[in-house]
């Protein structure tokens, strides 16, 4: 049986606000414009998304293709670094 958590009157320390980083639910409902590709992925890769993918419950595809957007959207946005300021560091 878990105990229940017991909330005291104390100091919490340093707190900070965390910026609001979900999307609103209309966002979530969309159909994605997908494109089939073939493509040789190492092994070691597609074995780990695949042992991941069956830790959450969801299609290691899936994951593959939102690290792909996210690594997109990243590069794509004026706020990325260039490749010039990429490589000064």
């Amino acid at each position: 049986m878990k105990s229940k958590i017991q909330y005291k009157d104390e100091p919490m320390g340093e707190l900070r606000a965390v910026r609001d980083f979900l999307p609103p639910p209309e966002d979530l409902v969309f159909e994605e414009d997908t494109v089939k590709v073939t493509i040789g992925l190492s092994r070691s890769s597609v074995e780990f998304f695949k042992r991941e993918a069956r830790l959450h419950h969801t299609a290691y595809q899936k994951m593959i293709r939102r690290l792909l957007d996210l690594y997109a959207s990243r590069y794509e946005s004026e706020e990325a670094p260039t490749a010039e300021s990429r490589r000064r560091r």
